[in-house]
């Protein structure tokens, strides 16, 4: 049952800042949760919109031309038309959007309905989910995460709050080979395609690991100067950061006191969030619970209890007999009409004593 996968928990190693183990941790009820990928692109989308900002074009666009319709009867449209003349510009259609020079069709509004609310509760659903499927370290390979060397996934260290230089945040990312990863990221700049290239986003490049911490004591500034790595504190975790582009897997880099906050965070399957957490206040948060605790349908179905109930496989069933035409198939035919071969005889007899006079005749 789900009470009993929660109770047998397994132990998470924690590492020192040499990359050796120093000591173990249950692991958080967030990380079986259920993962829902379609939820976590669906908040996804909707969240990455909140960043946008408006554009559109001058309320003047189009309009700056000095230009009046001809009106009737000279059978022209009554488009305006450019006032003036000596210039080939001169009589030229103005203002509409198939006029040159004129305005665009539909011409954007800063108006527009840039945000998008995405409910509380599936908000916590998708990060739930984005954490649980960063424990899995086939689905943080998949999301292309250089992961080979690491030890253990989820990756967990102590004491990583009070690395103060970047130098030894280096240090801790060789001694627990998660440098792999973030030089993957970093080896991954490359120049943008587009037009946003001369718009201050000139390079793109992979994500690297996620580091999330509990207090920073340096670690942020330790660790932010380095490609390919982010930064988040366990308080506020970040779906964009837990799952970029909607693709759950991200690998993360926890620290312990950030590791072992998660069940007040985010609760057990036995008890729900502590209140008093951030971003938990009103109502108890509970964890999301699986559509089936046990995903093995071929193991439900020959268990001991439900062959104990189902009735028994049949036994020598018959098929169904194919159904022939009588009017094609003789054998169907005498079955139905036992006096049709008789019937038969007669006129090919028939047959036979016409076609023996017309050949004396």
């Amino acid at each position: 049952t789900g009470h009993a996968a929660m109770a047998s928990r397994p132990q998470v190693t924690v590492f020192g800042l040499d990359g050796a183990s120093a000591a173990t941790v249950k692991l958080p009820g967030v990380f079986t949760a259920p993962i829902r990928t379609d939820v976590v692109q669906f908040v996804h989308t909707n969240m990455n919109k909140n960043r946008r900002q408006a554009y559109a074009i001058s309320r003047q666009s189009g309009h700056q031309h000095s230009a009046e319709s001809w009106g009737t009867g000279r059978a022209v449209a009554r488009i305006p038309r450019i006032n003036g003349g000596g210039t080939r510009r001169s009589g030229q259609g103005a203002f509409g959007n198939q006029c040159t020079n004129g305005r665009m069709f539909a011409p954007t509004k800063i108006w527009r309905r840039w945000h998008r609310r995405v409910n509380k509760n599936q908000r916590r659903f998708a990060t739930a989910s984005a954490l649980a499927a960063s424990a899995l370290p086939a689905l943080v390979e998949a999301r292309g995460h250089a992961i080979s060397g690491v030890a253990q996934v989820p990756l967990v260290v102590d004491a990583l709050e009070s690395t103060a230089t970047t130098k030894k945040a280096v240090g801790i990312l060789k001694a627990t080979a998660a440098i792999d990863d973030a030089e993957k990221a970093a080896n991954s700049r490359k120049l943008r395609s587009g037009i946003g290239k001369i718009r201050n986003r000139r390079y793109q490049s992979r994500r690297g690991p996620l580091v999330v911490y509990a207090k920073n004591d340096g670690v942020y500034q330790a660790f932010r100067n380095i490609p390919g790595v982010d930064l988040c504190p366990v308080g506020a975790l970040n779906l964009l950061q837990l799952a970029p582009g909607g693709h759950v897997g991200r690998f993360v880099i926890w620290s312990k006191a950030a590791f072992e906050s998660l069940d007040d965070l985010f609760g057990t399957g036995r008890k729900a969030a502590n209140p008093s957490m951030k971003k938990r206040r009103g109502a108890d948060y509970v964890l999301p619970r699986h559509k089936m605790t046990n995903a093995d349908v071929a193991r439900l179905i020959n268990s001991d209890e439900v062959q104990a109930v189902v009735r028994p496989a049949k036994s020598g069933s018959r098929r169904a007999q194919l159904k022939k035409n009588p009017l094609k198939n003789l054998n169907v035919l005498l079955k139905l009409n036992p006096y049709a071969k008789t019937f038969k005889r007669q006129q090919s007899i028939i047959q036979e004593r016409k076609l023996a006079l017309k050949k004396k005749q």
